[in-house]
């Protein structure tokens, strides 16, 4: 099966993404949980639930790109994985360093995240007409 370069990059970063998400997940989990305020732990599991979900989400997203090229579902991909970066990334650095004013940055990286879903159904349902 030969997958597209928007495939292959989809599901390569999506790979990526999870392997970083089990990484960061075990040294917050082991490493940082005794100094880290339980605030700011809060916000690093958020930070790693939500990258692992996007992770799966991005594989889901090459594999479904190969079936339906179209420009909605490759938008969809580049907005979750922006959207991970800046959602994940954020609240990482967040309760890592304690820079509070990132928490205003967040809601970019989530805006992203649900117009990347709303996209990928759009898509999908623009496939079937």
């Amino acid at each position: 099966m030969i997958f597209s370069k928007t495939s292959r990059g989809l599901i390569m970063l999506g790979a990526i993404s999870g392997f970083l998400s089990i990484i960061l997940g075990a040294f917050g989990a082991h490493a940082i949980k005794q100094w880290l305020a339980p605030d700011l732990m809060s916000v690093y599991q958020t930070a790693v639930s939500y990258q692992i979900y996007h992770s799966l989400g991005l594989l889901l997203l090459g594999l479904i790109y190969h079936h339906h090229q179209n420009s909605l579902i490759r938008a969809a991909g580049w907005l979750m994985i922006s959207g991970t970066v800046i959602f994940s990334g954020s609240l990482y650095i967040l309760a890592l360093a304690d820079i509070r004013w990132l928490g205003a940055v967040t809601p970019v990286g989530g805006s992203f995240l649900i117009l990347s879903w709303l996209l990928l159904a759009i898509g999908i349902r623009k496939q079937a007409s």
